[in-house]
């Protein structure tokens, strides 16, 4: 998403290169204006630790139920769109982890899988909500990032070996699991529940996952040309077997066909890119 206007800003924060392994990034939204501005973000099966500061922001289920978020919120992983709403005078700055890192954190990827909670639960203290009054002192969003970078420096644990090394696979051209169950002489089983356990997805999750994150950047991409959209042509270079897949792995993600994800497209936040 870019800005909108002086009265609703949305934008990334990069992290510094030494964070880069911990966080994709930071996202930061405000809304000053006098309406309620609902945005819908896409599936990026990443685990996301909210801070709200001003109205209390909602999130929207397609169950039509909201949740209110109050000083900070873990949820994750995240595996299909959802809707947020940031009422009048309200303001957000989300940490977005990366890989493995919600593990390092916490220890547990589980506990945030499906259900949004408090990132005080998973410590059993008031880290968190101490970090939340501390934030709400600094008016300015990148130093408020700083802040949080530097308080979360003690908290983080070492790479398991297994799981860098599912990390920083690169081999398109090879099975991962298969491979460094090879290399690490373990069983593949062995290899997959450290990915479930390290990652909070499996390997076939985050496979069917990367395929559709094909098709949305090839959409994307075609949708900015004067030319008609190829569906045939996004089938092919995305790996799908038929446009009936494409179109079934649109409506698990997002609930949108492809055409109507096209017609929605300005609405709708690609937490990846």
């Amino acid at each position: 998403m870019s800005h909108k206007d002086e009265t609703y800003k949305n934008f990334r924060i990069a992290v510094p290169t030494a964070y880069e392994n911990v966080f994709s990034h930071f996202y930061f939204a405000e809304n000053q204006s006098n309406e309620t501005i609902t945005k819908t973000v896409l599936p990026s099966y990443q685990t996301i630790l909210i801070f709200n500061f001003g109205t209390k922001a909602l999130l929207n289920s397609k169950h039509n139920t909201r949740i209110e978020i109050d000083k900070c919120l873990v949820l994750g992983t995240i595996r299909k769109a959802f809707d947020y709403s940031l009422p009048p005078q309200s303001k957000i700055l989300v940490a977005n982890f990366k890989n493995d890192a919600f593990y390092r954190f916490f220890g547990n990827t589980s506990l945030a899988e499906n259900l949004p909670m408090n990132p005080d639960e998973l410590l059993n203290e008031n880290c968190f909500t101490a970090l939340w009054h501390e934030l709400s002192k600094i008016d300015d969003e990148n130093q408020q990032v700083n802040y949080i970078l530097k308080f979360c420096r003690p908290y983080l644990q070492p790479h398991d070996k297994i799981a860098e090394k599912l990390t920083n696979f690169k081999e398109q051209s090879l099975n991962p699991i298969k491979a460094i169950a090879i290399e690490s002489n373990q069983t593949e089983r062995n290899i997959q529940i450290k990915q479930k356990k390290h990652f909070g997805y499996s390997a076939k999750e985050i496979n069917r996952y990367q395929r559709f994150l094909k098709a949305i950047e090839y959409i994307e991409n075609i949708a900015s040309k004067p030319s008609k959209e190829d569906w045939f042509a996004i089938i092919n270079h995305c790996d799908y077997y038929d446009q009936s897949q494409l179109i079934k792995d649109f409506k698990y993600y997002l609930n949108l066909s492809p055409t109507k994800y096209l017609k929605f497209q300005k609405d709708i936040c690609n937490p990846v890119n």
